[in-house]
């Protein structure tokens, strides 16, 4: 298959990406050949390198971009200040926001972790560990302000990650509730687990 008429990096490179994704998303990164997302891009299998190193490096390439398109809205979104409960719901609120948003990328970054090399793992979860530990001062300020009671912060950290992320899996716009309703009740549910 020949390059199409017109292609470029600026254009071909995101929509290789954005392919790799679908496909990774919807068969895993197992499954899926080098040839398959270029015949979705419309590119020559072999074309592909000239804007990525190989498939592994693409893999990374989009769990990274993800978590650091995380940390990056999570910055802009903190609030500077305030009591814990009131900076844990903010917090709960934008997890569920931001991950509703990328249910392609939500999939792939928590379900093809065990695909990573090793050194493309420990740099994944460097950025992960700054993403949970922003939630676990949360909930470290929490237990200093007497608000709420956990035996162990660390824990409570990746349960409430894991809680939030699951409405990721299940939330369909136009379903029974809307999606402030399933944050209105989800943030409900986080006080419970923290104690509040």
């Amino acid at each position: 298959m020949a390059r199409k008429p017109g292609s470029r990096a600026e254009i071909t490179g995101p929509r290789l990406r954005a392919a790799a994704l679908r496909l990774f998303a919807r068969h895993g990164y197992a499954a899926v050949s080098m040839r398959q997302i270029a015949a979705e891009v419309g590119v020559q299998a072999g074309a592909l390198y000239q804007y990525i190193s190989d498939k592994q490096g693409l893999l990374f390439e989009l769990m990274r971009g993800h978590m650091e398109d995380l940390l990056t809205a999570w910055a802009e979104s903190r609030p500077p200040a305030g009591d814990a409960l009131s900076r844990l719901e903010h917090f709960a609120r934008f997890h569920i926001r931001f991950h509703a948003a990328r249910a392609d990328a939500v999939f792939v970054s928590y379900m093809e972790l065990r695909n990573l090399t090793p050194g493309n793992f420990a740099a994944l979860e460097a950025l992960r560990r700054r993403y949970e530990g922003e939630l676990e001062a949360i909930l470290r300020q929490g237990q200093a302000e007497g608000a709420m009671r956990l035996p162990d912060t660390r824990l409570a950290t990746m349960a409430l990650i894991a809680m939030l992320t699951g409405v990721n899996t299940w939330f369909r716009e136009g379903g029974r509730l809307s999606r402030d309703q399933v944050e209105d009740i989800y943030v409900d549910m986080v006080r419970k687990a923290v104690g509040a």
